[in-house]
Formats: structure tokens, C-alpha cells, sequence
């Protein structure tokens, strides 16, 4: 092995001074514009540091002559964006909710805000297309425990389903049966015979004819005599196809023998005003959304059902 330096015939170019079993390397000079590539990256990169927060710090890092951070335009872009959707977000929250559907064009608006909103906040529950999931309900049918309009959808949102720290939460507990002793094990299952024979899963046999009975003496209070349920209570419609945690005779037994108790978020204390009643706008657009209020429902119901009795009674 050789370390003396010399110039290679062939080429005129010096070599690195060191040759290995014969063979050598030419000290070939970089290209000018290459270096002048590095010099100007150089430089760039000093300047760089110097204008724009470049070194990371313990708990930041350097602000830069300039004073601009990624963070502050953002900040500039959703100011911006707030200060042009401000005065349709004025005119959602000044519109009397009940009336927000007569104006096409500001209820389109809040529909759209909602369906944002969903994305961020709802879809951990309801699901992205809001068809929900066992002990989350499906937004996009009729079947409303509380209430379907537009003033009961956002009054859920806003105070919640039993929250514990909120007086005005929506609050419904249903007794467990079972487990509290209150009814035994085969009169559970006469009643579950007959909430099946109710939603038409079951036939009526000799057990639903039992069950009937237990289900007049401890359950008509809430779910009415026909099993329609009771929305001031949040009591659940037995008579449907619909059931939050299943209709089988094992999700039923378990229900009735230790009860559920699902919870959701109050959102007051999270959203604001308007975002609340974009979401409200949206989930009532989902095709569910109710125009009557669940009071003026269950009235208008009852008066039907009365002028439907008294024909029957004329007729015969």
C-alpha cells in the first residue's frame, strides 16, 4: 500500500495519494455549481433560523426576527372564517328554534354547521353515519325517546341524559326487577314473553297471558297499557321493531332484571349556543325529525284516538 500522490497520465488529475493491490483513486474536484449549491443552502439555512422559529427550546422554541408562527396563521384563517359565518351564526341563535325550519335557507346553513360538528363530536357514539350501535341510538329513524322536534333534540343536547351534576338533565331509571328482588326469576320471564308478544316476536301462549299480568301491576306506569311508552319519561315504545339493547328473550331478561342506564353528555358546558343548535338542525334532518313537540304529540294522539272511539261508538 502506497500513500505518495501524483498525477495520473491518463487524465492529468492528481490522485488521494493511496493505492490498494494496484488500484487508486482520482482526487476529482467537485463541480462549481455544486459547491455554489452548498454555499447558497448554507446561507439560506442561517437566515432561515434567524427570520422563522427554527431551534427547539425546552419548552418552545425561537421566535424569529419575523414574529410568525404556523399556529398564529391559523389563528388568522379561523378568525377570518369566524368574522364571515358570524352573522349567519347571529341569525341560528336569534331565530325562535321552532320556527327555524320556516326559513329554508338558515335551517340548510345550521344543518351544515351540525354535520361538522357530528363529525368532531358525536360520531364516538352514534357512529359517522349516526345509525348508532347496542345502547346508542340510531339518529336516522322515527323512534324518539324523549322527543323528536326540533326544541327537544337540542334540549337533550344541552342538558344531557342523567348527568348527576345538572339539575335539568333528562332523567329517567327504570327499577331493577331482578336483581332488587321486586319480581322473581319466572315472573321475568312471563313478562318478557309478553313485551315479545307486544312487539309481535312472540305469539301469546300461557306465559305472555302471565305476563300480562305482572307487566299491569309494575310497568304500565311508565310504558302505558299498550306498551306505546311515554316520552315525558323517556319510557321506551315496546310495541315497534326498534329496542336500543336488543329484543331477544336474553338482552329483555337482562334489562328487566337489572335495568339500564345509559348516560350522555350534557353539551352547555362544552359547545357553544349555536353549535348546539346546528347539531339539533342536523340530527333533526337525518329523517326522524318530528314537527310537533312530544307534548302537542302525545295530545294530538290522545284527541285522535278519543274522535276514533267516538266514531266507533256512533257506528255501532
Amino acid at each position: 500500500m502506497s500513500d505518495k500522490k501524483y498525477i495520473d497520465e491518463a487524465t492529468g488529475t492528481e490522485t488521494v495519494g493511496h493505492e490498494w493491490d494496484g488500484i487508486e483513486e482520482l482526487d476529482t474536484p467537485m463541480p462549481r455549481w455544486w459547491l455554489w449549491t452548498l454555499y447558497a443552502t448554507i446561507i439560506w439555512a442561517i437566515g432561515y433560523v434567524i427570520m422563522y422559529p427554527a431551534i427547539p427550546m425546552l419548552n418552545s422554541a425561537t421566535e424569529g426576527v419575523l414574529g410568525w408562527t404556523s399556529r398564529g396563521e391559523y389563528a388568522k384563517e379561523v378568525s377570518g372564517r369566524e368574522a364571515e359565518l358570524a352573522p349567519i351564526r347571529q341569525a341560528i341563535i336569534s331565530t325562535d328554534i321552532r320556527k327555524l325550519n320556516g326559513t329554508p335557507e338558515l335551517m340548510q346553513q345550521a344543518i351544515e354547521g351540525g354535520r361538522s360538528a357530528f363529525k368532531v363530536h358525536c360520531v364516538q357514539c352514534h357512529g359517522s353515519g349516526a345509525a348508532g350501535s347496542k345502547g346508542y341510538p340510531n339518529l336516522n329513524d322515527d323512534d324518539w325517546l324523549w322527543g323528536g322536534d326540533l326544541e327537544a333534540i337540542e334540549y337533550t343536547l344541552v342538558h344531557g341524559i342523567r348527568q348527576p351534576d345538572h339539575s335539568d338533565t333528562r332523567f329517567s331509571q327504570m327499577p331493577a326487577f331482578g336483581r332488587d328482588g321486586i319480581l322473581q326469576s319466572n315472573e321475568i320471564q312471563d313478562v318478557v314473553s309478553h313485551v315479545r308478544t307486544l312487539s309481535g316476536d312472540e305469539k301469546p301462549s300461557a306465559a305472555s297471558q302471565r305476563g300480562a299480568l305482572v307487566y299491569a301491576a309494575n310497568c304500565v306506569i311508565c310504558h302505558g297499557a299498550n306498551g306505546k311508552g311515554d316520552r315525558l319519561q323517556g319510557a321506551p315504545n315496546l310495541t315497534d321493531k326498534i329496542a336500543l339493547y336488543g329484543r331477544d328473550r336474553a338482552t329483555l331478561t337482562e334489562t328487566i332484571t337489572n335495568s339500564r342506564y345509559g348516560v350522555m353528555p350534557r353539551w352547555n358546558n362544552r359547545l357553544d349556543p349555536v353549535t348546539i343548535r346546528m347539531l339539533a338542525a342536523y340530527v333533526h334532518s337525518l329523517g326522524g325529525g318530528e314537527t310537533l313537540p312530544a307534548l302537542e304529540k302525545v295530545n294530538q294522539e290522545t284527541l285522535e284516538q278519543v274522535e276514533s272511539e267516538g266514531a266507533g261508538d256512533e257506528q255501532s
